[in-house]
């Protein structure tokens, strides 16, 4: 019977440590795996989305307002009050002058609402095509909520 109880004494303690080995291992493919997800995530395109009651914005230089009426024909507004009927040749051409003396400048769709949207969109693309990085939308403020404030 000694060399039984002599056995039992030789049996190692038990240990009162964490094994954290595994859950390193976890944590690296964990990371693995939101490194390589995290750039597909971002497929969206930006757009600005038009907020309600929007204040006016207020700019230091004149901006640059394009207008279209409802016959479809531009107009473009260097100063305030100065409008100049063009065509989409000169408009484009134009535009194309001034962004690239000042490209910071601010240009703006002003569209009549009995107009073919189709209208608005070429007027978009000309501006687009004259290297204009960012184009506004001009509306008239709703009359039926300037009393609801």
């Amino acid at each position: 019977m000694a060399g039984i109880t002599a056995r039992r004494h030789r049996k190692r303690k038990l240990k009162a440590e964490i094994n954290v080995v595994p859950y390193i291992d976890v944590m690296l493919v964990l990371l693995i795996i939101f490194m390589v997800t995290a750039p597909l995530l971002n497929l969206g395109v930006d757009v600005d989305l038009p907020q309600s009651n929007a204040k006016s914005i207020q700019e230091k230089k004149d901006p640059v307002v394009v207008s279209v009426d409802s016959a479809g024909n531009y107009f473009l507004t260097l100063k305030a009050g100065d409008s100049q009927a063009v065509t989409a040749e000169a408009l484009q051409a134009r535009v194309r002058g001034i962004v690239s003396q000042n490209p910071d400048v601010a240009v703006f769709v002003q569209g009549d609402a009995k107009v073919n949207y189709q209208k608005i969109m070429d007027a978009l693309v000309l501006l687009q095509s004259a290297n204009v990085k960012k184009v506004g939308l001009m509306s008239q403020p709703d009359q039926s909520t300037q009393g609801r404030r």
